[in-house]
């Protein structure tokens, strides 16, 4: 059997910080070699992350005081996108992988993907929404007005040639959390699961973190198989 070309860490469930922490560490040795690329599996604590996009956290809602009451930390993180929320029930896949000069490519293939666990998990329409990171499903009417429907987002950040942060699929998330926030800065969209979407469909299924983690992995392993994981070669001093 060939070898993986990426080593897969499940964390369970680590607070964002250290979560965070060992993204930063884990990136400085794929830059140096000196580590293989590296998925993170992971379920977070109550957080809002702010990406690059943010505009000093319009697009919270909630108070800060009530955030703070609520245990809900705000952090700045170096990612691009607008604001998101990560709490337990949602599936955080950090791909500390070589990207060089090919980041929506990299972006394409992290979309594929989870596109690709979601049909393994039987939500079949899946799929991008053009001109919007994320991946989403059928769009539904709500009162009269049609909300596009997205399931996971994506925000990464690429330093030394090689990617830090990733995604962030909703399988049975708290989403009444998501209304703290303005999901991504988008006012047409409402927030789904992999749980409500089998509830809304009658499937009589049990959204699973570990059937989302292996359906993810997998998909990792097929979506990347050809996938270009050399760095590209430091530039020369004064060039």
């Amino acid at each position: 059997m060939t070898a993986s070309p990426f080593a897969v860490r499940d964390l369970g469930v680590t607070p964002y910080r250290d979560a965070w922490d060992l993204q930063k560490t884990l990136h400085a040795q794929v830059a140096a070699g000196d580590a293989p690329p590296t998925l993170l599996l992971v379920e977070h604590p109550p957080v809002l992350t702010l990406g690059r996009k943010a505009r000093e956290g319009t697009n919270i809602i909630a108070t800060r005081d009530y955030l703070h009451t609520q245990g809900i930390e705000v952090l700045e993180v170096e990612r691009g996108g607008d604001v998101t929320y990560h709490g337990p029930g949602q599936l955080v896949a950090y791909a500390i992988f070589p990207v060089g000069r090919r980041v929506a490519d990299f972006l394409r293939l992290l979309e594929q993907a989870t596109i690709r666990a979601l049909h393994d998990l039987r939500l079949e329409d899946a799929r991008p929404n053009p001109g919007y990171a994320g991946v989403y499903v059928t769009a539904r009417d709500v009162n009269g007005l049609t909300y596009d429907q997205k399931i996971a987002s994506f925000g990464v950040a690429v330093q030394r040639h090689v990617a830090l942060h990733g995604l962030a699929l909703n399988v049975n998330a708290n989403l009444q959390h998501f209304d703290l926030i303005v999901p991504c800065g988008l006012t047409q969209t409402h927030m789904t699961s992999v749980q409500r979407e089998y509830d809304l469909r009658g499937l009589n299924r049990t959204a699973s973190m570990t059937e989302a983690k292996d359906a993810l992995t997998r998909a990792f392993h097929t979506t990347f198989a050809q996938y270009d994981w050399t760095l590209p070669a430091p530039a020369a001093a004064g060039s």
